[in-house]
């Protein structure tokens, strides 16, 4: 199966639920899908074709969404980035990719002017403020629809660059097959059910925001925009889109419940939580509960590598526990060293701290990173990821997270 099936059966099954709200703006499902046809056509008269990359310099708007899904359905490979990157980081990703097409708004388009000079890119602008000679996304999508190629779902869906906290950012390509079994994942993870609402704040340059967004697609949920983070207006969009599922990390959580209107707030509609890409102390799990008294509270660990490690599932029955393997994992914790090459079979008993790894044989899991092979040499061994993260299992087999291989201290001669 792949994204685009995803998109079609969403608007054949409910083709007038809400599928995307930006501010004012707001399209159903059946019109999500007629102007992503539209879109992609646009695409192609634009050279885009079978596994092109086209870099997304956006925040998380509508013309964001409908990028994301044009691509999908013509079987090109959209590029999100991070809307903060300077110029030169730009650049380099625009080389590594090797993206026929970039889309830019106005707070990104001066550092995607220069990013992009010399290098053979076409520039497509959302709003009127885009780089020198850009075409209009509008204008882009301005086309009749026609014949859409075969996608398979071995095919790339998606690159994400990771941020790393040295060296280069590195790509993680992403197949059909490895972003629908996320959104999977992610609906039976979360205990979401048809047409539950989120709120989109979490980028879409991040696995988080993507999955938040494919998710919302299988169940023709829909997905709110929050193009920036603010506590005030998302404590007013879930009161006014009735938002039900609140997926974020745990400093946009804090922010949440403790902002001064949040006591005179209507959160009743929100009734599922879930929280990744860092620990939650045990106070501000309990200040959440207290707050929305939600029916499901999940702690996801994984990685844009691999979407799904662990959950936990009753957050606030036990604060911290990462939980158990997810729906298509499998995970052991090895011995940890900076000294020596550990393989995936020198596992550690329950309560010793280890390195986490996770089967590649999961649905969700790449097949390597984008032109770095020093990088799978390091982090791929015998089928498994190496995930860099220290955690145990403890003794009803549930795994804690604490600290990273690379923070030990070497020991010995």
């Amino acid at each position: 199966m792949t994204l685009a099936a995803v998109l079609e059966r969403a608007a054949l099954r409910r083709p007038h639920a809400d599928a995307v709200v930006d501010g004012e703006r707001r399209l159903t499902y059946a019109e999500l899908a007629a102007r992503a046809r539209a879109l992609a056509e646009g695409f192609r008269r634009l050279g885009v074709g079978r596994g092109d990359r086209v870099l997304l310099v956006l925040r998380n708007r509508l013309e964001h969404v409908l990028g994301y899904w044009a691509l999908q359905l013509l079987g090109g490979v959209p590029t999100p980035v991070n809307f903060r990157l300077a110029p030169a980081e730009l650049r380099y990703v625009l080389h590594d990719s090797g993206a026929r097409v970039a889309i830019g708004e106005t707070s990104t388009a001066g550092a995607l002017a220069e990013a992009a000079r010399g290098v053979d890119v076409e520039l497509v602008a959302v709003g009127e403020d885009g780089p020198p000679g850009a075409i209009a996304f509008d204008e882009v999508g301005a086309t009749r629809p026609g014949a859409l190629p075969v996608v398979a779902a071995r095919d790339l869906s998606l690159i994400l660059y990771t941020s790393g906290t040295t060296g280069r950012p590195k790509g993680v390509p992403r197949t059909h097959r490895n972003h629908v079994a996320g959104a999977v994942a992610q609906v039976v993870q979360c205990g979401y059910t048809w047409q539950e609402r989120t709120l989109g704040v979490m980028p879409l340059y991040h696995t988080m925001g993507i999955h938040a967004l494919t998710s919302m697609a299988a169940i023709d949920g829909c997905f709110v925009c929050q193009p920036e983070w603010s506590p005030a207006q998302a404590l007013s969009l879930i009161a006014h889109e009735g938002v039900s599922a609140l997926y974020l990390i745990p400093t946009l959580f804090y922010d949440l419940v403790h902002a001064p209107g949040f006591a005179a707030a209507d959160v009743s509609s929100v009734r599922k939580l879930a929280y990744a890409g860092a620990p939650m102390l045990a106070p501000l799990t309990e200040a959440c509960v207290n707050a929305f008294r939600p029916a499901v509270f999940v702690n996801h660990y994984g990685s844009t590598e691999i979407y799904t490690f662990t959950v936990r599932s009753d957050v606030g029955a036990k604060p911290g526990c990462a939980g158990r393997a997810g729906l298509h994992s499998t995970i052991r914790v090895v011995a940890a060293s900076t000294e020596r090459r550990v393989g995936p079979d020198d596992v550690v008993p329950p309560g010793e701290k280890g390195e986490i790894i996770a089967s590649l044989a999961s649905e969700e899991a790449f097949a390597g990173y984008w032109n770095r092979p020093d990088a799978d040499a390091k982090a791929l061994r015998e089928g498994w990821y190496f995930t860099g993260d220290m955690g145990w299992l403890d003794a009803e087999g549930e795994l804690y997270v604490a600290g990273r291989v690379d923070d030990m201290i070497i020991s010995g001669g």
